[in-house]
């Protein structure tokens, strides 16, 4: 707990310590003496025997106070409980429910959060009755909102993440993403505003109880003693100034403790942020793997960034997809795989091992594309979950989808990481990801993959973080799954000095659409459009004269809400006529297993 050491958040735990002890020894060690009533020492000022004085019944006011300890405390306890039960489920509901159901929850947390909190407190008292359980309620709904907006903004930030995507298409039902995703990387602030809402429930219930609207006689806390000390404030300001010292310091105490358990939760929970996770397929019988047709994705305001895609990946089959930043090859995965953000709309025909998966219900789809379809995201350094043991995550999929144990999972999930040249997996499987290098990272992804049996593999451009050695293992052990295991591969990347090692197909994407398809074998000599040829001559070799300027595509790319009537490379292709800019060609067959789109190569 080095980070309690500093000296704000160690004043506060000091403080929190001391006020705990005190609701425990209090009652035990001064209750005598709070409720000792003495007719001759009515309403007396301080002295050596009473350094507060005493109440009207003779009773000793700092006795009391310390006494008052325990219900103060415990009462705001309950409060900050109630409103971490209400608030934090409700915040976390807009991230994962669908785009209606997470407007309607939005739309809750922001009419209540509009309501002042403190009419809110008082207003629940109220309708809850007078006294202590009425008060604990009222500052309990007080305090949801906060959390309640707190959690959304958090959860919104980590909902996008890719491990919260693998685990919507491995079908982890929401409530497990909420608790084993989600919750775990927002813990830090959520603890740090927790235990801000103790102190301000302690503050809370005390102004209630000043109020007349909290604790009622013969029960007293902070809040009672202070309301009855007020009118000798001006005589025997002590009797007041006892229970506002206590108050003040409390919820002090609290705040600093916040502090100090946020930093050290930050070093227990992620050493990085932000992680995602490939998931494990499992064999389904079927003779195509992948077959998309049309496919478009459309978003309000008339931008269109995929158009009409076509395309299929065999089993065993390696196919990338290459276009520049844009083109729409990321946008096309997530499509496939049904993870296009809200309110995109997706529309045209995908089938997956021999299913249309729009002839199924969300209960098969999700069941369908949990046990047949494994990602690999962009980043190596975000792909695993912080908050989880890298062992308990390839567990998860097993667990999830293949009925087993979480001992005999873990088994599995070893046996896996030794399968992708992972060094010491049992050791490794019982470490956080902050623990691997980038390369361990995705060969880690790999293994969630292996945990059943791949059908599709989507890998989008999983190497473009790593150095030029481990992007060369990481390339040859998804050849090694891909042979071993007749998985069909849909490789997504921008290097096509990468696409043309690993792949067997080329599809080349522009502006949204696929404009050439052909093996990988004639992607350097033998490309037929234009825009595949100035890809290619982009790219720098050993041969390339060092004295002249990079080769660079002219113009630039046009945007999602462009779609004028010709081909959309016409701008920049020194070979574009007017039929060019006049009318779209058509993607037809162009020689064995190619297709181009193009008025010239036709």
């Amino acid at each position: 707990m080095r980070a309690l050491r500093s000296p704000a958040p160690l004043a506060g735990l000091l403080l929190v310590a001391f006020f705990v002890a005190l609701a425990l020894l209090g009652p035990v060690l001064w209750g005598q003496s709070a409720a000792r009533i003495d007719d001759a020492a009515i309403l007396q000022g301080h002295s050596p025997a009473h350094p507060l004085g005493t109440d009207n019944l003779g009773r000793d006011l700092l006795a009391r106070v310390l006494v008052a300890t325990r219900l103060s405390l415990l009462l705001a306890a309950l409060a900050t409980a109630i409103g971490v039960a209400v608030g934090i489920p409700l915040g976390v509901l807009p991230s994962l429910l669908p785009p209606r159901g997470a407007r309607v929850a939005a739309g809750v947390i922001n009419a209540l959060v509009a309501f002042p909190g403190l009419l809110l407190a008082m207003f629940t008292a109220i309708v809850a009755g007078l006294g202590a359980r009425g008060a604990v309620l009222g500052m309990g709904i007080a305090a949801a909102p906060m959390l309640a907006r707190l959690t959304q903004t958090l959860s919104a930030s980590v909902a996008t993440s890719d491990y919260v995507s693998a685990a919507r298409v491995l079908g982890v039902s929401r409530r497990r993403i909420a608790v084993r995703h989600v919750l775990p990387n927002i813990a830090e602030p959520l603890l740090l505003n927790v235990t801000l809402v103790l102190g301000g429930s302690l503050l809370g219930l005390a102004g209630l109880s000043f109020l007349g609207l909290g604790v009622q006689p013969p029960d007293y806390d902070w809040g009672r003693l202070l309301l009855e000390g007020l009118n000798r404030v001006y005589v025997d300001p002590e009797a007041a100034l006892g229970p506002a010292v206590a108050i003040g310091l409390a919820a002090a105490g609290f705040n600093l403790l916040g502090e100090g358990l946020a930093k050290a939760a930050s070093r227990t929970a992620a050493a990085v942020r932000d992680a995602a996770a490939g998931e494990a397929l499992e064999q389904v019988p079927s003779q195509g793997v992948l077959s998309v047709r049309g496919l478009s994705v459309a978003f309000p305001g008339g931008a269109v960034p995929v158009r009409e895609v076509c395309l299929d990946v065999a089993p065993g089959e390696i196919v990338g997809i290459v276009g520049e930043s844009g083109s729409g090859k990321s946008l096309t995965a997530l499509a496939i795989a049904g993870l296009v953000p809200h309110p995109g709309r997706v529309t045209g025909g995908v089938s997956l091992c021999g299913q249309d998966l729009s002839a199924l219900s969300p209960r098969e789809l999700r069941r369908l594309r949990g046990t047949s379809l494994a990602m690999m995201f962009q980043d190596p350094m975000t792909t695993l979950n912080p908050a989880m043991r890298v062992g308990a995550q390839l567990a998860e999929v097993s667990t999830t989808h293949h009925g087993l144990s979480r001992k005999d999972a873990l088994t599995r999930a070893v046996d896996r990481l030794r399968r992708v040249s992972i060094a010491r997996p049992r050791e490794r499987a019982r470490q956080h990801p902050h623990a691997f290098s980038g390369g361990m990272r995705q060969r880690a992804v790999i293994a969630m993959g292996l945990m059943g049996t791949p059908r599709l593999v989507i890998a989008d451009e999983p190497t473009t973080a790593l150095d030029v050695t481990v992007q060369r293992q990481i390339l040859r052990l998804l050849r090694e799954v891909t042979d071993e295991t007749g998985a069909a591969t849909l490789f997504i990347s921008h290097d096509i000095a990468v696409v043309g090692e690993l792949c067997h197909r080329v599809v080349v994407m522009y502006a949204g659409r696929v404009v050439e398809e052909l093996p990988v074998a004639d992607l350097v000599s033998g490309a037929a459009h234009p825009y595949t040829r100035a890809l290619v001559a982009s790219l720098p070799d050993m041969d390339t004269d060092r004295s002249l300027p990079l080769a660079t595509i002219p113009g630039r790319q046009p945007s999602p809400t462009e779609d004028g009537p010709g081909c959309a490379f016409a701008a920049r292709c020194d070979l574009a006529n007017d039929r060019c800019a006049a009318e779209r060609p058509p993607l037809v067959p162009y020689g064995p297993a190619r297709r181009v789109a193009c008025w010239e190569a036709l």
